[in-house]
């Protein structure tokens, strides 16, 4: 009881820490940007890590994905002029909908072969977009998102209502995200993850339940694309680059892979390191590089989960040894 305590304390202190940081920051737009910013992100991640950290799955298209909700939203909303309530749904549903198409031709294949499938997707997906220039606008990309519609007295056109806005889709994208992977479904794509031929001779279809959390893992991105092109309200084709995906994967693997506070953590982390390295642009990948390769090496499981396997140690630790007066195996069934 007490530990659910502790853990409902945090999360309330987050969430007030969230709610109250625009107070803080009410006259510095660029970084509650840079915050809002993140949070897309993040809720892009969380879709990686259900596919990835809890089905096993690694799936490098998915920037592709985000690129098709952000040029969904994009679209729909400066060439058709539609609702942007409207436009969002769509986004997502028609993600969804790629998604679905192209996890069924996928997810034939395992492992490795998956992931090299997925990312030959990303790339397809990437060119598409830059030499369609009819649809997309090609390099020139599209100018002049608009801002999401009121909601009535709601309205998002200052820097702290996209705040909000974003914060409200990313605490509802976690809660999802906890409420699958502690459901009979969460414990379905564990048991695939750790092993697809022992799921099956339980009786798991695993085909289907890799493909509907495939679809999952791509409506988030989706909607993590829809929000940023409405944030930033121009989008190119650098949104379905190589070099955002593997930003996602980063993020994910430095986080801690199959946790649930893993995404938050790695991307916000990487997301405000950035900014402080701004100045050292041009040695980015020397910079992140080494610490990618040292968080692999010694933690593995990433921040969350190393910290969690310190956690379990000391609690071990913390067990009575064994003496006269402590025995945890008794004699007599020891003899026996």
């Amino acid at each position: 009881m007490g530990k659910i305590l502790n853990q409902r304390t945090v999360i309330a202190v987050l969430v007030i820490f969230a709610l109250v940081f625009p107070l803080i920051y009410a006259d510095n737009r660029y970084v509650l940007h840079v915050m809002t910013i993140g949070f897309i992100f993040a809720i892009s991640v969380y879709g990686m890590n259900l596919i990835a950290g809890f089905t096993g799955q690694l799936s490098l298209a998915h920037a592709g994905f985000f690129a098709i909700g952000a040029y969904t939203l994009g679209i729909l909303t400066t060439r058709n002029e539609m609702n942007f309530w409207l436009a969002l749904l769509l986004a997502v549903l028609l993600t969804s909908a790629a998604g679905l198409v192209l996890g069924l031709i996928a997810l034939r294949t395992k492992e490795h072969f998956f992931a090299i499938y997925t990312l030959i997707v990303g790339y397809l997906i990437y060119l598409l977009i830059d030499k369609w220039d009819g649809l997309t606008g090609g390099v020139r990309g599209l100018i002049g998102i608009p801002i999401p519609d009121p909601i009535g007295p709601l309205t998002f056109e200052s820097a702290t209502s996209m705040y909000y806005l974003v914060l409200a889709f990313l605490l509802l994208s976690i809660f999802i995200s906890v409420r699958i992977v502690r459901s009979l479904t969460g414990r379905t794509y564990i048991a695939i993850r750790n092993s697809e031929e022992l799921a099956q001779t339980l009786g798991i279809n695993t085909r289907v339940n890799k493909l509907v959390s495939f679809v999952i893992s791509v409506a988030y991105a989706g909607l993590a694309g829809a929000l940023y092109a409405s944030l930033t309200r121009f989008i190119g084709p650098d949104v379905a680059s190589t070099n955002m995906v593997f930003n996602f994967l980063m993020y994910l693997i430095v986080g801690g892979i199959g946790t649930l506070s893993g995404p938050l953590v790695g991307t916000m982390l990487f997301i405000w390191l950035e900014q402080f390295l701004r100045s050292y642009q041009e040695y980015h990948l020397l910079i992140f590089g080494p610490i990618l390769v040292l968080m692999v090496i010694f933690f593995p499981t990433g921040i969350v989960g190393g910290f969690y396997k310190i956690k379990a140690k000391l609690q071990h630790k913390k067990l009575p040894k064994e003496s006269k007066y402590f025995n945890p195996v008794p004699e007599k069934s020891a003899e026996k």
